[in-house]
């Protein structure tokens, strides 16, 4: 308890950072993950949620 008491500046100040940036991280991770694709008739899509990478050598990682 004396120990809160001695460094509650310090401690409360790190608080008052961490809040809002966890806050702005959540709210922009929620819009961020979302795909959409819009295609006219007599088309092929191929929608991919991570890299992909075309040709190189079959070494390549």
């Amino acid at each position: 308890m004396e120990w809160i008491l001695a460094n509650k500046e310090w401690l409360f100040s790190g608080v008052a950072i961490a809040m809002p940036v966890a806050l702005i991280s959540w709210l922009v991770s929620r819009h961020g993950g979302k795909q959409t694709q819009k295609s006219g008739n007599n088309s092929t899509n191929i929608q991919i949620g991570g890299n992909f990478k075309i040709g190189g050598n079959k070494d390549d990682k």
